[in-house]
């Protein structure tokens, strides 16, 4: 089994670098051996596009072993760093999803990496030698530090235990000093409860600027802890690369920041935000601003909003989900590689459908509110199906609605995905579950108390 897992894993790999050729990667490195060679990063164009790197200087410092490899070596080795991790991502996600309907674990998640490889946003982003599928990862393992820290709040509130003394630990039995044993368990409850949250936000955000959206949502939500320790990660990355590299740092923020079509046309069909929506339909090379602000920032609000109700509604998984793609919608430009959230979108959508399923075969007054039928399968299916195909590459010079729909395929998915992905209630809950509060649905249902006169 692990043989044909590795032998898929490098045909895998060996296609995808073959078939988008590495060249997001090999943009990036040239720019960073120009860096190398004095002549700056943002100074960099490619001869044949003319397009400069538009990475943060934490990015590129990420990737100064890639100046001293080839581009397919460095290529590869990234993929496969990508694909752990997406294995790793979708252990996390999917495999609570397989335990709660009794099915194996590592089957339910290798099936889910063969298809989620499937997708465009992960060939692409695999493909051209990006790095958003290991920022991905990055915001991912703090869903899961999120709900270690619910969990260990839980257990605090509802289990108190008085911590024993000293001499009564281990006694009879030799042991490590108290210093060692005390760091070792202070280290193992830092890990364990999920007090990290917010670092892999922090580094996801300096590696690429669109993660900030999820610290907004952080305080949306009044997780002070991990929007303090994502904002001082970023904060700390930042003035990392600024002390190690102050010109490059300054060209930027100067430069780069507001440079909206430095890695492509904002026209171009590659990119699927609503700016490059808005100006394919105006048929402009530029966006309207005043228009996509207008739209961005309602857009924005809707998908905050409902991804804090899914949290308040103990779906953390779709809280994150929702932000990421509301992220990739407002941001000016979003190629498809960092489309990379329809994963956990369409993982969401098959587990809706199987509650949906399981609640059919209740009685009725035991059956979920709002049963209705395969909504959720079918949308699961459209999606995946979607996003396996590319039409905006193959409908865009179909003309008329055909060609209008086709090639905003994936820009008009995300905005139905944001609102009307479901939250699972109680399915991933970042907050501590208190299991004495009685819910008004509930109180409804409990009988009235009739108290007699004495």
């Amino acid at each position: 089994m692990a043989g044909l897992v590795c032998a898929g894993v490098g045909i895998a790999v060996a296609a995808l670098t073959h078939r988008y050729g590495l060249s997001g990667l090999a943009l990036d490195r040239a720019a960073v051996r120009s860096w190398l060679a004095g002549d700056g990063l943002y100074e960099y164009r490619a001869p044949d596009s003319n397009l400069g790197t538009a990475i943060p200087p934490p990015a590129a410092i990420l990737l100064l072993p890639a100046a001293w490899l080839p581009t397919a070596v460095a290529g590869r080795l990234l993929a496969l760093a990508g694909i752990g991790t997406l294995a790793l991502t979708l252990y996390a996600l999917a495999g609570p999803v397989a335990r709660r309907y009794g099915r194996p674990r590592w089957r339910a998640v290798l099936a889910a990496v063969a298809l989620a490889l499937l997708l465009e946003p992960v060939r692409s982003a695999l493909g051209l030698g990006h790095l958003d599928v290991l920022v991905f990862g990055l915001i991912v393992a703090d869903v899961v530090a999120l709900r270690s820290n619910a969990r260990a709040r839980s257990r605090a509130a509802w289990w108190p235990g008085r911590p024993r003394p000293p001499s009564s630990r281990g006694a009879g039995r030799s042991s490590s000093p108290p210093a060692r044993a005390g760091g070792t368990a202070a280290r193992r409850r830092w890990w364990e409860g999920g007090t990290w949250a917010g670092a892999g936000i922090g580094v996801a955000t300096a590696l690429n600027l669109s993660p900030v959206l999820f610290i907004v949502y952080l305080v949306g939500t009044r997780q002070w802890r991990a929007a303090c320790t994502a904002v001082a990660t970023a904060l700390t990355l930042g003035v990392g690369a600024l002390l190690a590299a102050p010109q490059q740092s300054a060209a930027w923020l100067d430069e780069v920041l507001g440079r909206l079509d430095r890695r492509g046309g904002m026209a171009s069909p590659g990119n699927q935000s609503l700016a490059g929506v808005l100006a394919r339909l105006y048929d402009s090379a530029t966006t309207p601003v005043l228009l996509w602000l207008s739209f961005g920032f309602l857009l924005m609000v809707v998908g905050l909003l409902r991804a804090r109700s899914a949290h308040a509604d103990g779906d953390e998984v779709a809280a994150f989900t929702l932000v990421g793609l509301t992220s990739a919608i407002v941001g000016p430009v979003t190629g498809t590689y960092e489309l990379i959230w329809v994963v956990p979108a369409v993982l969401i959508l098959v587990d809706a459908a199987f509650r949906q399923r399981v609640g059919a075969r209740r009685p009725w007054p035991a059956r979920p509110p709002g049963f209705a039928g395969g909504g959720y399968a079918v949308a699961a299916v459209l999606t995946y199906l979607l996003f396996v195909t590319t039409p905006m590459w193959t409908l865009m010079h179909a003309g008329g609605v055909v060609g209008t729909l086709g090639g905003n395929a994936y820009a008009l998915a995300l905005i139905l995905l944001i609102n009307g992905l479901p939250a699972r209630a109680g399915a991933a809950p970042a907050c501590p579950v208190n299991r004495w509060r009685v819910r008004p649905s509930e109180a409804r249902r409990r009988p009235a108390t009739t108290v007699l006169p004495g």
